[in-house]
């Protein structure tokens, strides 16, 4: 792995060398006699990136040194051993229905643990694996936009899209992981009210009280919540003055209520 030496060192073996610092005798050790220095075992970069140790010679005889304590420095060299993750996945995320195309979703973010500063094993690019051609992922940013104009709730609420990070710049050989963002989209008030049929017949006995319920009618709205809340109106001069509607807040139905007697 490296080797030490000291010009004292004529090769008779009157020079011993110690090791001292970070991991000496656990994890490094030295050759006594050469000045080689060895890891014991395998080193992980994400785990420890490097090790201060010091080296010294010393007299074989009497354990004198022979010169000042040395200093040095190992530092662990990355490879790409990590992938992606996602540590805030799955994501929720919810856009309007009926959105123009590029509308921002969510974004999604993945670390690598390897070392961004050496080569590409840390430089991640987003890609979608399940979920076109209605959202893409910007491949640098992750930031997922929708992709079509004109979705429509009512036709389909629910998306599940998959998002995969890719080191090495997304390139052959790169390591990768996924997440998974679910995606609702939320209602606007796109659909009117509309009724079953156009004409409605009721039977009123002469009998009716003024003020008594007389019929119902109801029209369905393809929304929902606020949006599909219905107000219902009898329009002037269609029997205003002898009947009157009210809109039953729980199922949506319109009662009609006679106003005098007929």
């Amino acid at each position: 792995m490296s080797d030490l030496h000291t010009d004292l060192d004529k090769g008779e073996s009157a020079v011993k060398y110690t090791l001292s610092g970070d991991g000496a005798g656990s994890i490094f050790t030295i050759d006594a006699t050469t000045g080689d220095i060895h890891a014991l075992r395998s080193l992980d970069r994400e785990v420890k990136p490097y090790y201060t140790l010091r080296a010294q010679a010393v007299d074989i005889n009497t354990d004198w040194p022979l010169e000042p304590e040395s200093e040095f420095v190992i530092k662990v060299q990355d490879i790409n051993d990590n992938e992606p993750k996602f540590l805030d996945g799955p994501y929720t995320a919810s856009v309007p229905e009926m959105s123009p195309v590029g509308t921002y979703v969510t974004q999604v973010t993945a670390t690598d643990a390897d070392d961004p500063t050496y080569g590409n094993s840390a430089r991640v690019v987003y890609s979608i694996l399940h979920g076109q051609p209605y959202f893409s992922v910007d491949p640098k940013t992750g930031i997922i936009r929708t992709a079509l104009p004109n979705m429509d709730r009512e036709v389909k609420e629910q998306y599940q899209v998959l998002i995969q990070a890719k080191d090495m710049g997304g390139q052959l050989g790169g390591l990768a992981g996924t997440t998974t963002v679910n995606i609702t989209l939320s209602d606007v008030n796109d659909n009117p009210p509309r009724f079953s049929k156009s004409f409605f017949h009721l039977r009123v006995p002469e009998s009716s009280a003024v003020g008594s319920a007389v019929g119902r009618i109801k029209a369905h709205d393809l929304d929902i919540g606020k949006n599909a809340e219905v107000e219902y109106n009898i329009v002037p001069g269609d029997g205003g003055n002898i009947f009157d509607i009210v809109t039953n807040e729980h199922n949506q139905e319109g009662i009609l209520i006679l106003r005098k007697v007929v």
